[in-house]
């Protein structure tokens, strides 16, 4: 669990923990760090989401795919959208940044570094594919607005960088 988030009931973390990101398949919503809490009230599960940014298309699916599993398990529930705190990259687990990088996303670098690369072209996003820094920026957007567009420099495959956001 993040510094961030609030009160997550420890039974429904193993169901929370199937759900993936419809985005991104090899992440789960927790290893994202979307589910801010997952509480039982009186017999029902009150869950709060914060989107990765204002109007990812994703959390309605998020929504329903929650309610589906947490019904599947025998709860009612209720899901919440909360917008503060603001989502940032930081609330990627380790398992969520090994597992992007795993499927071909890099994972987010700081804040000063994510500028340098996406308003300096500097070369430090490692590649996916082969690992090498000779990497440059293709497009500002990649296959959704939080990802940037990037080819390797040497073994010329294209690859999505997952953008810093705080």
């Amino acid at each position: 669990m993040t510094t961030t988030q609030q009160h997550i009931d420890e039974h429904l973390i193993p169901i929370l923990e199937k759900i993936s990101d419809p985005e991104i398949p090899v992440l789960s919503i927790m290893d994202m760090g979307v589910v801010r809490s997952a509480v039982i009230v009186d017999g029902k599960v009150k869950v709060e989401i914060t989107p990765t940014y204002s109007g990812c298309p994703a959390m309605d699916v998020i929504g329903d795919d929650i309610k589906m599993a947490l019904l599947e398990a025998g709860y009612e529930s209720e899901v919440d959208l909360i917008l503060r705190p603001a989502w940032t990259t930081d609330w990627i687990t380790p398992r969520g940044r090994k597992a992007l990088e795993a499927y071909g996303i890099a994972a987010p670098l700081e804040v000063q570094a994510d500028k340098d690369v996406l308003l300096h072209g500097k070369r430090i996003v490692k590649c996916t594919n082969c690992g090498s820094q000779n990497t440059r920026l293709v497009s500002q957007f990649g296959s959704t607005a939080c990802k940037a567009q990037f080819q390797c420099e040497d073994c010329q495959e294209p690859f999505d960088y997952f953008k810093c956001l705080k």
